[in-house]
Formats: structure tokens, sequence, C-alpha cells
């Protein structure tokens, strides 16, 4: 195991309610990244892949869009990979594996079924993440994934739509999410975390709940990194929390009921009539 003495020690201590930031996620890419062993290296580009899968999908949309240039791969790379699937070839393997596998299936989607393409990209990005060797990785991917599925299936509950529709991935747990009708979909015993967030759902105003996730979120990353001093866990918790400042050093509370109603909306987008009940 590498151990980081120097990077981590050199790290700026943060919390979730700091205003400003001397620090941001792509300083670290620059700054920190390249000194990390090759193995550490696919750990964190873990991370960096969630703003891949967003280029990749509006790529396939629009071969002109401008990409975030946060992900691991450029404009370029991106368009190689999705022409190779279009023609049949197998993408250069530093690439990584669901790639292809999405674009594949994305290519069969009608125009009708195109909203489903996030949560299917979601899903692979996921079950590829939680397969990572690196076990305290795995396991911060697994929680994630559980606690936005159970926030949407509280959600849609609550709304009385289809909770199965609105669940991402194909683990067990998101079996019960889709099934159960007990209160705690029969996870109560499971997971430990649950009742935090059934509380936190409960919260009416948007901002105030959308923080007090991102609270349990940062607890967790400490809990479970507690014993990992110098180690790329570390680092990998520091990106984490950086990304949680940024985003809250640049949603102010009128930001946040904008991307409530915009929310709204997209839920409203996503949601199928059934042909009986369309004029």
């Amino acid at each position: 195991m590498d151990a980081y003495y120097y990077l981590v020690a050199g790290l700026p201590d943060i919390s979730l309610d700091d205003g400003k930031l001397g620090y941001t996620v792509d300083s670290f890419k620059s700054e920190i990244y390249p000194y990390l062993s090759d193995k550490d290296k696919k750990v964190v580009d873990l991370f960096y892949l969630k703003f891949d899968n967003d280029n990749l999908l509006h790529l396939l949309k629009n071969r002109d869009y401008v990409i975030n240039t946060s992900g691991m791969f450029n404009t370029d790379e991106i368009l190689s990979v999705i022409d190779a699937v279009k023609d049949g070839d197998i993408p250069d393997k530093k690439y990584p594996s669901y790639f292809c596998k999405f674009i594949s299936e994305y290519l069969t989607l009608s125009a009708e079924e195109t909203y489903k393409a996030n949560d299917m990209l979601s899903a692979y990005y996921y079950e590829y993440a939680m397969k990572s060797k690196n076990k305290f990785v795995s396991a911060w991917f697994e929680f994630n994934l559980n606690l936005n599925n159970i926030q949407a299936a509280l959600s849609t509950r609550k709304y009385k739509l289809d909770v199965a529709s609105m669940i991402v991935g194909d683990t067990e747990i998101c079996g019960l999410l889709r099934t159960s009708n007990a209160r705690d979909f029969g996870l109560g015993e499971t997971l430990p975390y649950l009742d935090n967030i059934q509380r936190i759902a409960e919260i009416d105003e948007l901002v105030e709940r959308e923080k007090k996730i991102d609270q349990l979120k940062w607890e967790w990353l400490e809990t479970e990194s507690f014993f990992n001093y110098f180690t790329v866990e570390r680092l990998f918790v520091f990106l984490l929390q950086l990304e949680m400042i940024e985003r809250w050093i640049s949603l102010d509370k009128e930001k946040g009921n904008e991307l409530f109603r915009s929310m709204i909306q997209n839920l409203k987008d996503e949601v199928q009539i059934p042909e009986e009940f369309r004029n």
C-alpha cells in the first residue's frame, strides 16, 4: 500500500460550512493526481469518471457539445469510443468497459426512450465502481447508490408514483426498494443509516434537506476512513469533501429553489402518461 505522507500532511483543513476555498477539484487533479501510483490513480479515476459520463451523454446527442474538462477524457477521445462502437469495433482498453456497453444500449433506444439514458449510464457506472478492489471506495459507491435510491423511493412513494422505475442498479437492496411495501422497505436491520435518511426526507425545505444529506455523507466518509491516515483513501475522502464544499459555495438559497423547480419539472417530463389517459 502506497503512503502519501507529504501529500496528506499538506492538505488544508476543510469543513462543510466553509464559505470559500483556495483549493478545488480541478487543482487536486493537476497538483496531486500526478504523484499517485498507477494503481491509486485508477481509484481516483472513479471519482472523475462521473464528469466523463455527463460528457458522453451530451456528445451522443450533439457532437459539437463543449465538454466539462474535469473528466479523464477529451472530446476526441470520447467521440472515438462512440464511433468505434457504431462501427462494431472494440475501443481501446484505456476506456472503462461500461462505456462500450452503455453506448451499444443507447444506440438501440427510440427517441421516446432516450429519457432512460441517464439512469442506464448511472447503473453501469455504479456497477463498475463497486467492483473496485479498494474496499473503502467500493463501499462508498455502494453507500451512495443506496442513499440516492432510498431518497428516490421515499419521494416517489410520497407522491404515489411508480417506485420501481426510479431505482437505479441491480443489487439486492435495489430489488427490495422496487418491490417492498414495508415502511422501511425491509432494510431496517440491513442499513444502519436508513432512519437518518427517512428523517431527512421529511424536511420540506429543499436546501436544508440537501445540506443534511451532505452532512450524512461527510460523517460516513470520516467514520469509514478513520484508520486510513496517509493512504489513497484519505485523498479520495478529501476530494469528495472538496466537491461538496464547492457545490455549496456556488449554491445559495435562491439557486437552491431554482434547482428544486427544475427537478420537479424534470420529474414531470420523465413520468410517462399511459396511453389511455392521454387526450
